[in-house]
Protein backbone atom coordinates (compact mmCIF):
# COMPACT_ATOMS: atom_id res chain seq x y z
CA UNK A 1 0.00 0.00 0.00
CA UNK A 2 1.06 3.56 -1.09
CA UNK A 3 0.37 6.83 1.01
CA UNK A 4 -1.18 9.16 -1.87
CA UNK A 5 0.93 12.32 -0.97
CA UNK A 6 0.50 15.67 -3.58
CA UNK A 7 4.47 16.43 -3.75
CA UNK A 8 5.95 18.67 -5.54
CA UNK A 9 10.12 19.34 -5.66
CA UNK A 10 11.36 20.92 -2.59
CA UNK A 11 13.06 24.47 -2.51
CA UNK A 12 15.12 24.51 -6.10
CA UNK A 13 18.03 25.75 -3.74
CA UNK A 14 17.73 22.64 -1.52
CA UNK A 15 17.71 20.48 -5.02
CA UNK A 16 21.27 19.65 -6.70
CA UNK A 17 21.08 16.91 -9.28
CA UNK A 18 24.85 16.23 -8.74
CA UNK A 19 24.72 16.08 -5.09
CA UNK A 20 23.04 15.22 -1.93
CA UNK A 21 20.73 17.37 -0.16
CA UNK A 22 23.31 18.96 2.55
CA UNK A 23 21.28 21.14 5.54
CA UNK A 24 24.48 22.24 7.65
CA UNK A 25 24.88 24.57 10.50
CA UNK A 26 25.33 25.59 14.27
CA UNK A 27 22.74 23.24 16.63
CA UNK A 28 21.90 27.07 18.04
CA UNK A 29 22.45 30.41 17.42
CA UNK A 30 24.07 31.61 19.88
CA UNK A 31 25.35 34.94 18.73
CA UNK A 32 25.33 37.16 15.28
CA UNK A 33 29.11 36.44 15.16
CA UNK A 34 29.18 32.69 15.65
CA UNK A 35 26.38 32.52 13.25
CA UNK A 36 28.48 34.66 10.53
CA UNK A 37 31.84 33.20 10.78
CA UNK A 38 30.11 29.52 10.85
CA UNK A 39 28.15 30.48 7.50
CA UNK A 40 30.72 32.28 5.91
CA UNK A 41 33.11 29.31 5.93
CA UNK A 42 30.49 26.64 4.57
CA UNK A 43 29.61 29.11 1.78
CA UNK A 44 32.87 28.02 0.70
CA UNK A 45 32.62 24.37 0.54
CA UNK A 46 30.51 25.09 -2.47
CA UNK A 47 27.40 22.51 -1.30
CA UNK A 48 25.69 23.20 1.53
CA UNK A 49 22.12 23.41 0.45
CA UNK A 50 20.81 25.37 3.10
CA UNK A 51 21.92 26.76 6.52
CA UNK A 52 20.46 25.38 9.67
CA UNK A 53 20.50 27.32 13.09
CA UNK A 54 17.86 26.74 15.89
CA UNK A 55 16.37 29.73 17.16
CA UNK A 56 14.14 27.98 19.70
CA UNK A 57 15.32 24.87 21.27
CA UNK A 58 13.27 22.49 23.18
CA UNK A 59 14.92 21.07 26.47
CA UNK A 60 14.57 18.22 28.28
CA UNK A 61 14.69 20.27 31.71
CA UNK A 62 14.24 23.74 32.22
CA UNK A 63 17.22 25.86 33.27
CA UNK A 64 19.39 24.98 29.66
CA UNK A 65 20.25 27.31 26.90
CA UNK A 66 16.56 27.31 25.01
CA UNK A 67 17.95 29.80 22.09
CA UNK A 68 18.16 33.16 21.62
CA UNK A 69 14.79 33.70 20.18
CA UNK A 70 13.51 36.29 17.29
CA UNK A 71 16.43 38.54 17.80
CA UNK A 72 18.89 35.57 16.33
CA UNK A 73 16.28 35.90 12.79
CA UNK A 74 18.04 39.02 11.41
CA UNK A 75 21.18 36.91 11.96
CA UNK A 76 20.00 34.41 9.25
CA UNK A 77 18.60 37.39 6.99
CA UNK A 78 21.83 38.70 6.91
CA UNK A 79 23.24 35.11 6.11
CA UNK A 80 21.25 34.77 2.64
CA UNK A 81 22.35 38.27 1.74
CA UNK A 82 25.79 37.26 2.28
CA UNK A 83 26.33 33.99 1.05
CA UNK A 84 22.98 33.37 -0.84
CA UNK A 85 22.53 30.55 1.34
CA UNK A 86 18.65 29.18 1.95
CA UNK A 87 17.99 29.62 5.48
CA UNK A 88 16.46 26.62 7.77
CA UNK A 89 15.32 26.95 11.82
CA UNK A 90 13.37 24.25 13.87
CA UNK A 91 9.49 25.75 14.73
CA UNK A 92 7.36 24.21 17.62
CA UNK A 93 4.20 27.03 17.33
CA UNK A 94 2.28 29.22 15.31
CA UNK A 95 4.51 32.20 17.31
CA UNK A 96 7.37 30.81 16.01
CA UNK A 97 6.21 30.30 12.39
CA UNK A 98 4.84 33.62 11.76
CA UNK A 99 7.96 35.11 13.41
CA UNK A 100 10.13 33.08 10.39
CA UNK A 101 7.78 34.05 7.32
CA UNK A 102 8.21 37.55 8.30
CA UNK A 103 12.21 37.10 8.09
CA UNK A 104 12.32 34.84 4.99
CA UNK A 105 12.89 31.69 6.01
CA UNK A 106 12.61 29.60 3.40
CA UNK A 107 13.02 26.23 4.91
CA UNK A 108 10.92 25.20 8.25
CA UNK A 109 11.54 21.73 10.03
CA UNK A 110 9.15 19.90 12.72
CA UNK A 111 11.15 18.62 15.87
CA UNK A 112 11.14 15.11 16.99
CA UNK A 113 9.28 16.63 20.59
CA UNK A 114 6.73 18.33 18.30
CA UNK A 115 5.88 15.50 16.06
CA UNK A 116 4.34 13.49 18.40
CA UNK A 117 1.84 15.59 18.80
CA UNK A 118 -1.06 16.04 16.23
CA UNK A 119 -2.61 19.30 17.90
CA UNK A 120 1.03 20.93 17.51
CA UNK A 121 1.53 19.84 14.45
CA UNK A 122 -2.02 20.54 12.81
CA UNK A 123 -1.60 24.14 14.52
CA UNK A 124 1.83 24.32 12.80
CA UNK A 125 0.29 22.91 9.24
CA UNK A 126 -2.83 25.58 9.70
CA UNK A 127 -0.31 28.56 9.99
CA UNK A 128 1.30 27.92 7.00
CA UNK A 129 -1.36 27.08 4.75
CA UNK A 130 -1.62 29.31 1.66
CA UNK A 131 2.03 29.40 1.63
CA UNK A 132 4.86 27.74 -0.53
CA UNK A 133 7.44 27.27 2.11
CA UNK A 134 9.15 24.16 2.15
CA UNK A 135 8.09 21.69 5.22
CA UNK A 136 10.46 18.90 6.44
CA UNK A 137 9.72 16.75 9.70
CA UNK A 138 11.71 14.82 11.76
CA UNK A 139 10.15 11.31 12.61
CA UNK A 140 8.37 10.70 16.27
CA UNK A 141 11.09 10.49 19.35
CA UNK A 142 9.48 7.08 19.56
CA UNK A 143 9.42 4.46 16.53
CA UNK A 144 6.01 5.02 15.66
CA UNK A 145 5.87 5.20 11.54
CA UNK A 146 1.86 5.77 11.35
CA UNK A 147 2.64 9.07 13.53
CA UNK A 148 5.35 9.87 11.28
CA UNK A 149 3.27 9.75 7.86
CA UNK A 150 0.17 11.08 9.69
CA UNK A 151 1.91 14.62 10.17
CA UNK A 152 2.80 14.51 6.17
CA UNK A 153 -1.05 14.13 5.77
CA UNK A 154 -1.80 16.96 7.96
CA UNK A 155 0.41 19.88 5.60
CA UNK A 156 -0.27 17.96 2.54
CA UNK A 157 -3.97 18.24 3.36
CA UNK A 158 -3.41 22.42 4.77
CA UNK A 159 -2.18 22.45 0.73
CA UNK A 160 1.78 21.72 1.87
CA UNK A 161 3.40 20.22 -1.05
CA UNK A 162 6.99 20.81 -0.66
CA UNK A 163 7.33 18.16 2.35
CA UNK A 164 10.55 16.23 3.42
CA UNK A 165 11.62 14.04 5.96
CA UNK A 166 14.32 13.62 8.21
CA UNK A 167 15.40 11.23 10.14
CA UNK A 168 16.95 11.66 13.11
CA UNK A 169 16.75 8.07 14.83
CA UNK A 170 14.99 6.85 17.63
CA UNK A 171 15.29 7.16 21.51
CA UNK A 172 16.82 3.70 22.49
CA UNK A 173 15.09 1.14 25.06
CA UNK A 174 18.59 0.97 26.32
CA UNK A 175 22.01 3.09 26.33
CA UNK A 176 23.64 2.13 23.27
CA UNK A 177 27.13 3.30 21.50
CA UNK A 178 24.67 5.99 19.78
CA UNK A 179 22.37 8.43 21.17
CA UNK A 180 19.58 7.88 18.82
CA UNK A 181 18.73 4.18 17.65
CA UNK A 182 18.72 4.06 13.74
CA UNK A 183 16.05 1.97 13.30
CA UNK A 184 17.09 2.14 9.52
CA UNK A 185 14.03 -0.11 8.86
CA UNK A 186 11.39 2.55 9.82
CA UNK A 187 12.98 5.41 7.31
CA UNK A 188 13.18 2.56 4.82
CA UNK A 189 9.24 1.76 5.22
CA UNK A 190 8.32 4.99 4.77
CA UNK A 191 10.80 5.38 1.63
CA UNK A 192 8.38 2.65 0.09
CA UNK A 193 5.04 4.45 1.51
CA UNK A 194 6.09 7.80 0.36
CA UNK A 195 8.77 7.12 -2.90
CA UNK A 196 8.35 10.38 -3.57
CA UNK A 197 9.19 11.57 -0.43
CA UNK A 198 12.75 13.22 0.01
CA UNK A 199 14.60 11.45 3.18
CA UNK A 200 17.56 13.62 4.25
CA UNK A 201 19.17 11.78 7.15
CA UNK A 202 20.68 13.37 10.91
CA UNK A 203 23.81 11.69 11.53
CA UNK A 204 24.25 14.40 13.97
CA UNK A 205 21.49 13.08 16.49
CA UNK A 206 21.94 9.59 15.62
CA UNK A 207 25.41 9.12 16.72
CA UNK A 208 25.48 12.01 19.17
CA UNK A 209 29.05 12.36 18.53
CA UNK A 210 31.38 13.98 16.23
CA UNK A 211 33.77 10.97 15.51
CA UNK A 212 30.76 8.87 14.43
CA UNK A 213 29.22 11.26 11.79
CA UNK A 214 30.74 10.62 8.64
CA UNK A 215 30.57 6.66 9.04
CA UNK A 216 26.39 7.58 9.87
CA UNK A 217 26.33 9.89 6.48
CA UNK A 218 28.05 7.16 4.34
CA UNK A 219 25.48 4.01 5.73
CA UNK A 220 22.77 6.78 5.01
CA UNK A 221 23.64 7.54 1.61
CA UNK A 222 24.29 3.91 0.78
CA UNK A 223 20.89 3.06 1.90
CA UNK A 224 19.27 5.56 -0.77
CA UNK A 225 18.61 8.26 1.82
CA UNK A 226 18.31 12.03 -0.55
CA UNK A 227 20.69 13.65 1.82
CA UNK A 228 22.34 15.11 5.05
CA UNK A 229 21.78 17.47 7.98
CA UNK A 230 24.44 18.07 9.62
CA UNK A 231 24.79 20.40 12.55
CA UNK A 232 28.00 22.45 12.06
CA UNK A 233 29.72 24.78 14.55
CA UNK A 234 32.94 27.60 13.94
CA UNK A 235 34.14 26.10 17.51
CA UNK A 236 31.83 23.01 18.56
CA UNK A 237 33.79 22.79 22.11
CA UNK A 238 32.19 26.27 23.13
CA UNK A 239 28.92 25.25 21.51
CA UNK A 240 26.21 26.51 23.59
CA UNK A 241 24.45 22.55 23.15
CA UNK A 242 24.81 19.37 22.04
CA UNK A 243 28.64 20.21 21.54
CA UNK A 244 30.18 16.58 21.19
CA UNK A 245 28.18 16.22 17.90
CA UNK A 246 28.92 18.97 15.90
CA UNK A 247 32.00 19.81 13.34
CA UNK A 248 33.71 22.58 12.32
CA UNK A 249 33.39 23.54 8.97
CA UNK A 250 36.55 22.32 8.20
CA UNK A 251 36.01 19.05 9.29
CA UNK A 252 32.32 18.79 7.63
CA UNK A 253 34.12 19.53 4.34
CA UNK A 254 36.64 16.11 5.30
CA UNK A 255 33.40 14.48 5.16
CA UNK A 256 31.95 15.41 1.93
CA UNK A 257 34.83 15.03 0.50
CA UNK A 258 35.53 11.21 1.51
CA UNK A 259 31.56 10.19 1.35
CA UNK A 260 31.60 7.45 -1.91
CA UNK A 261 28.29 8.58 -4.02
CA UNK A 262 27.39 4.94 -4.94
CA UNK A 263 24.94 4.25 -8.28
CA UNK A 264 21.19 3.05 -8.01
CA UNK A 265 21.68 0.82 -10.81
CA UNK A 266 24.43 -0.73 -12.86
CA UNK A 267 25.40 0.39 -16.51
CA UNK A 268 27.81 -2.93 -16.77
CA UNK A 269 25.03 -5.54 -18.28
CA UNK A 270 27.12 -8.23 -17.11
CA UNK A 271 27.55 -7.05 -13.33
CA UNK A 272 23.42 -6.42 -13.54
CA UNK A 273 23.44 -10.18 -15.16
CA UNK A 274 25.10 -11.01 -12.23
CA UNK A 275 23.46 -9.55 -9.44
CA UNK A 276 20.15 -10.73 -10.82
CA UNK A 277 21.48 -13.94 -10.29
CA UNK A 278 21.97 -13.12 -6.48
CA UNK A 279 18.83 -11.34 -6.20
CA UNK A 280 16.84 -14.56 -7.88
CA UNK A 281 18.78 -16.74 -4.80
CA UNK A 282 17.67 -14.39 -2.46
CA UNK A 283 13.94 -14.39 -3.60
CA UNK A 284 14.12 -18.37 -3.42
CA UNK A 285 15.03 -18.59 -0.01
CA UNK A 286 12.53 -15.87 1.35
CA UNK A 287 10.43 -18.35 -0.46
CA UNK A 288 11.57 -20.95 1.42
CA UNK A 289 11.49 -19.55 5.02
CA UNK A 290 7.80 -18.13 4.61
CA UNK A 291 6.72 -21.99 3.37
CA UNK A 292 8.91 -22.88 6.46
CA UNK A 293 6.96 -20.23 8.51
CA UNK A 294 4.04 -21.26 7.83
CA UNK A 295 4.68 -24.68 8.82
CA UNK A 296 5.91 -23.61 12.17
CA UNK A 297 2.65 -21.73 13.03
CA UNK A 298 -0.11 -24.40 11.95
CA UNK A 299 2.18 -26.59 14.12
CA UNK A 300 2.25 -23.90 16.73
CA UNK A 301 -1.83 -24.00 16.19
CA UNK A 302 -1.97 -27.46 16.70
CA UNK A 303 -0.21 -27.19 20.07
CA UNK A 304 -2.52 -24.23 20.92
CA UNK A 305 -5.66 -26.82 20.09
CA UNK A 306 -3.94 -29.58 22.59
CA UNK A 307 -3.23 -27.34 25.62
CA UNK A 308 -7.08 -25.99 25.43
CA UNK A 309 -8.29 -29.65 25.04
CA UNK A 310 -5.93 -30.55 27.90
CA UNK A 311 -6.48 -27.31 29.97
CA UNK A 312 -2.38 -26.44 29.81
CA UNK A 313 -1.24 -22.35 30.47
CA UNK A 314 -0.15 -20.88 27.23
CA UNK A 315 2.82 -19.28 28.07
CA UNK A 316 6.06 -21.93 29.20
CA UNK A 317 8.38 -19.86 30.59
CA UNK A 318 11.23 -22.65 31.04
CA UNK A 319 10.35 -24.05 27.53
CA UNK A 320 10.40 -20.08 26.18
CA UNK A 321 13.80 -19.58 27.81
CA UNK A 322 15.41 -22.96 26.52
CA UNK A 323 14.38 -22.08 22.81
CA UNK A 324 15.56 -18.52 23.19
CA UNK A 325 19.29 -19.93 24.51
CA UNK A 326 18.94 -22.34 21.95
CA UNK A 327 18.34 -21.06 18.81
CA UNK A 328 20.23 -18.18 19.96
CA UNK A 329 23.74 -19.57 20.23
CA UNK A 330 22.58 -21.98 17.11
CA UNK A 331 22.44 -18.88 15.02
CA UNK A 332 25.56 -16.91 16.51
CA UNK A 333 27.31 -20.84 15.52
CA UNK A 334 26.00 -19.49 12.09
CA UNK A 335 27.14 -16.32 11.96
CA UNK A 336 24.23 -14.67 13.01
CA UNK A 337 24.17 -11.64 15.53
CA UNK A 338 22.48 -12.08 18.56
CA UNK A 339 20.99 -9.13 18.59
CA UNK A 340 18.86 -10.26 15.22
CA UNK A 341 18.17 -13.82 16.24
CA UNK A 342 16.46 -12.37 19.86
CA UNK A 343 14.65 -9.76 17.48
CA UNK A 344 13.40 -12.78 14.89
CA UNK A 345 12.91 -15.10 17.77
CA UNK A 346 10.24 -12.71 19.76
CA UNK A 347 8.25 -12.02 16.33
CA UNK A 348 7.75 -15.87 15.69
CA UNK A 349 7.22 -16.39 19.20
CA UNK A 350 4.92 -13.63 19.43
CA UNK A 351 2.65 -14.27 16.49
CA UNK A 352 2.71 -18.45 18.14
CA UNK A 353 1.12 -17.12 21.41
CA UNK A 354 -1.30 -14.59 19.59
CA UNK A 355 -2.78 -17.64 17.45
CA UNK A 356 -2.73 -19.71 20.37
CA UNK A 357 -4.38 -17.18 22.38
CA UNK A 358 -6.96 -16.92 19.29
CA UNK A 359 -7.74 -20.91 19.66
CA UNK A 360 -8.32 -20.53 23.46
CA UNK A 361 -11.17 -18.27 22.94
CA UNK A 362 -12.91 -19.70 20.15
CA UNK A 363 -16.50 -20.90 21.21
CA UNK A 364 -18.20 -24.22 20.25
CA UNK A 365 -22.00 -24.79 19.96
CA UNK A 366 -23.84 -27.67 19.45
CA UNK A 367 -27.09 -27.51 17.06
Amino acid sequence: MKIDLDLHPLDNKLENKNWPILIAGPCSAESEEQVMATAKELATIGKVSSFRAGIWKPRTRPGAFEGVGKIGLPWLQQVKKETGMSLSTEVASVEHVEACLKHDIDVLWIGARSTVNPFVVQAIADAVKGTDITILIKNPVNPDLPLWVGAFERFNKAGITKLGAIHRGFSPFKKTVFRNSPEWSIALELKRLCPNLPIICDPSHITGKRDLISFMSQKALDLDMDGLMIETHINPDKAWSDSEQQVTPRHLNDIILNLILRQPTLSDENLQTQLDKFRAEIDQLDEDIVQKLSARMEVARKIGLYKKNNHIKIFQKSRWENVLEGRVALGKAMGLSEDFMRTYLMQIHQESIKNQTEIMSEQKFDD
